[in-house]
């Protein structure tokens, strides 16, 4: 399966007007945002729990990155409020569950060779930053050698110009923004190849927004299994 799989495009999706796809898990459902693959893919996508729904015990062979948009996602370590983020690198494993239900922003198979750090970001943990024009605040959640994750609240009506030197992806959590002329609701994703600025407007309401600066697949990405 392929969707979304050329990187030298611009892709802006506005995720929750999509269609739900069942996944192999009962109660576990999938809007596919990007993939390469089966089962077994690099991929990006937003996934629902069903209340009281798990998945089984698994092994990350090629890492994971996850944000929770909606509810309490779970698994053996802890419970992970909405607005919480983590990265379960290579080798990693859990049994996610969702007693209550959630949705989750989760990105797979897209860790470099080199990267272990595991991060747990709990809803208002991380360094905050200087934040800047048109962006009331500003947290720093995650940053190495090849990539920087920040959370932003960008005020209402502001107009922001992004540089993307390197490549952009981003995740609306809260608000409304429009980009290219396309309103972006909660859900709403977005990725710019380098070289294209992120030029977006907020609505009329403070809108929170996920941003990661990194190239769209790293040169020394894992290999997918054969």
């Amino acid at each position: 399966m392929r969707i979304n799989d050329d990187l030298t495009n611009p892709v802006l999706l506005d995720a929750s007007a999509m269609e739900w796809v069942p996944s192999p898990a009962a109660g576990v459902d999938r809007r596919m945002l990007y993939r390469e693959g089966g089962e077994v893919a690099r991929a990006t996508s937003i996934v629902r729990y069903a209340q009281g729904s798990a998945f089984p015990a698994h092994v990350h062979s090629g890492g994971e990155e996850i944000l929770v948009l909606d509810g309490t996602f779970q698994d053996e370590h802890g419970d992970y409020p909405a607005g919480s983020y983590f990265r379960n690198p290579p080798g990693t494993h859990h049994s996610p569950a969702a007693a209550d239900g959630c949705v989750i922003f989760v990105r797979l198979w897209q860790f470099r060779q080199d990267d272990h750090a595991q991060i747990v970001r709990q809803p208002g943990e991380g360094e905050l930053l200087m934040p800047r024009d048109g962006v009331s605040a500003a947290r720093l959640l995650f940053e190495d050698h090849a990539e920087r994750v920040v959370l932003e609240t960008w005020t209402p009506g502001a107009m922001l110009t992004i540089p993307n030197d390197r490549g952009l992806e981003f995740v609306i959590l809260s608000g409304m923004v429009k980009v290219q002329d396309i309103l972006l609701t909660p859900q709403g994703w977005g990725r710019l190849p380098a070289g294209q600025q992120l030029t977006a407007k907020a609505g009329s309401e403070c809108a929170q927004v996920w941003l990661k600066d990194a190239p769209l697949q790293h040169a020394d990405i894992l290999p997918m299994p054969a």
